[in-house]
């Protein structure tokens, strides 16, 4: 799972829940410092077993270049609720909120969407099912199709021992050792706990499903049209880096390798990463602007 390495709220960062058409999202809402927004908006969607605090040490960078960003808590996951109903928790139906979301923190402006891991997959649903007006779309450690090698075998595993010993025993019998492992600090620790706790255990066990066999749709992306930026550490072990530039050839999208990241870039080298995305962003948005001029 992806860690934070803090958890105290930058300066003009904010814990918000935003009403949409698809029901209410906990998000954590980043506005400039100056408090004047002068670009399109940006919209982060976490990874499987993740939250809106994975992309805490990117937030405040992008903010400041002039917009307003929200990472949010898909529906199921951590503190925005959902149902019993393993519908709720598709790509299919993920994307719809994603995109509601989108839709909603847009207005009249284009959003700019980024998905990480499974959120990438959630993220490509929305681009290309949603009726979002999107500035662009950056898929981050995401894949065309299933996970594999040692993420997906860790996938097959939570969607056994959840359905067989629930959410409890899966944080003592693999996360928690994995973070006491890995000299992750108490407190935390104790917010991982917390965060997987709080998650539907059929909506985890679905997305796990959805991470191991989901249908390669990228052709559909490329025929969307939207400005697509393919982004991932040059030590991802979830879908291998070579896949994920090929991914990048046939959408004919740029390609970044973030030096030194494995497959949180936005935990792993937050400043590398907001700048990709940053510099991204503008670019997107000055082409729009002169394709308008034409």
């Amino acid at each position: 799972m992806s860690t934070p390495r803090f958890l105290t709220l930058p300066p003009g960062v904010t814990p918000r829940r935003i009403e949409t058409s698809r029901g209410i999202f906990a998000v954590l809402e980043a506005l400039p410092g100056s408090g004047v927004v002068e670009r399109c908006p940006a919209l982060l969607v976490p990874g499987l077993t993740g939250s809106k605090e994975d992309f805490l040490a990117v937030l405040q960078t992008l903010a400041h270049s002039g917009r307003r960003v929200v990472a949010m808590d898909l529906r199921g996951q951590y503190e925005t609720p959902g149902p019993d109903d393993p519908a709720a928790y598709t790509c299919a139906a993920l994307g719809a909120d994603v995109d509601a979301l989108a839709e909603t923190i847009g207005g009249s402006e284009p959003v700019h969407l980024v998905g990480h891991s499974f959120g990438g997959l959630v993220a490509r649903a929305a681009a290309i099912d949603g009726r979002a007006r999107l500035a662009s779309l950056t898929l981050m450690s995401t894949g065309p199709t299933g996970i594999t090698g040692r993420r997906a075998e860790g996938g097959k595993k939570i969607i056994e021992e959840i359905g067989q010993f629930g959410l409890e025993h899966l944080w003592h019998s693999r996360f928690e050792p994995e973070a006491v492992a890995n000299g992750v600090p108490d407190e935390i620790v104790a917010f991982l706990r917390k965060r997987l706790l709080s998650n539907s255990p059929t909506g985890l066990g679905v997305m796990a499903e959805q991470c191991l066999c989901i249908d390669d749709r990228t052709e559909q992306l490329r025929q969307a049209g939207v400005p697509v930026l393919v982004l991932f550490g040059e030590h991802d072990d979830g879908w291998p880096p070579q896949v994920q530039r090929q991914t990048a050839r046939r959408l004919e999208a740029e390609c970044v390798v973030v030096p030194g990241a494995v497959h949180s870039p936005a935990v792993e080298a937050p400043e590398t990463t907001a700048a990709a995305l940053v510099r991204f962003w503008n670019e997107a948005e000055a082409l729009d602007a002169k394709s308008k001029e034409v």
